[in-house]
């Protein structure tokens, strides 16, 4: 199958994460999302990535709608045979990937205030998590499921801006702190995006055009913003 990408996108990462922890083969073709191609209109209604097209070539789109046919058609399920636990993980899946947008707005902020504004949005979602986790190495227990590959694209983004900026989205929330590092051990973060990513992440989110993008503050941002739409921002969406 194959995965039409464009480059940085976080949705399409939740995809091909979820093809590798499968360990189903798959190749991805980039498109420039500023200038589609034809071919791409007219399998994505959207104009959006990511779109998976099947062996026997036929398209789809929608990120969901795409785990769903992966997880019914390819390699063990991922989430749990009962329906209300099934329907739970669906819900925790969810609270991620409505927060693929704010992280992005977020670390695209121009400016502190902005920054803060949008960070207390993302922090809602770290700060729910951090309620719900348990010692366990991932979201249920010691195997990685769906919940776990729904959250990557947060927690891997969460963990390239704190090696390169300085700061540390997480430094709040212990659980989920120790949640990022096993699933960064997992080596699907890495697995699952191109050899250019970071390069291509720092460049745009940590631009200096970028709050983040100024090394020289990470410390004082740490300490004065603290912790803490789909409308701009991803570079892909």
């Amino acid at each position: 199958m194959k995965i039409v990408s464009s480059g940085i996108c976080p949705f399409v990462q939740r995809i091909t994460a979820l093809l590798e922890a499968k360990n189903v083969p798959y190749e991805v073709e980039d498109i420039d999302i500023s200038d589609k191609p034809d071919w791409f209109l007219e399998i994505s209604p959207l104009g959006q990535v990511p779109v998976l097209i099947t062996d026997d070539g036929r398209a789809l789109h929608e990120s969901d709608a795409i785990v769903e046919y992966i997880e019914e058609t390819a390699g063990d399920p991922l989430f749990p045979a009962d329906p209300v636990e099934k329907a739970r993980e669906r819900a925790w899946s969810y609270l991620a990937t409505k927060n693929y947008l704010v992280q992005c707005s977020t670390q695209r902020s121009p400016d502190q205030v902005t920054f803060v504004e949008r960070s207390a949005k993302l922090n809602e979602a770290f700060a729910t998590a951090e309620k719900r986790l348990s010692d366990g190495r991932f979201f249920r227990g010691d195997k990685v499921g769906m919940v776990d590959i729904a959250w990557l694209p947060l927690l891997h983004r969460a963990a390239i801006i704190q090696q390169h900026s300085g700061y540390d989205f997480l430094a709040e929330f212990p659980k989920v702190k120790a949640w990022q590092q096993n699933v960064l051990a997992t080596g699907l973060p890495k697995k699952s995006v191109a050899e250019d990513f970071v390069e291509k992440f720092t460049n745009f989110y940590l631009s200096d055009e970028t709050y983040l993008g100024h090394p020289e503050q990470g410390q004082a941002r740490q300490a004065c913003c603290g912790p803490t739409e789909r409308s701009v921002a991803c570079a892909c969406c």
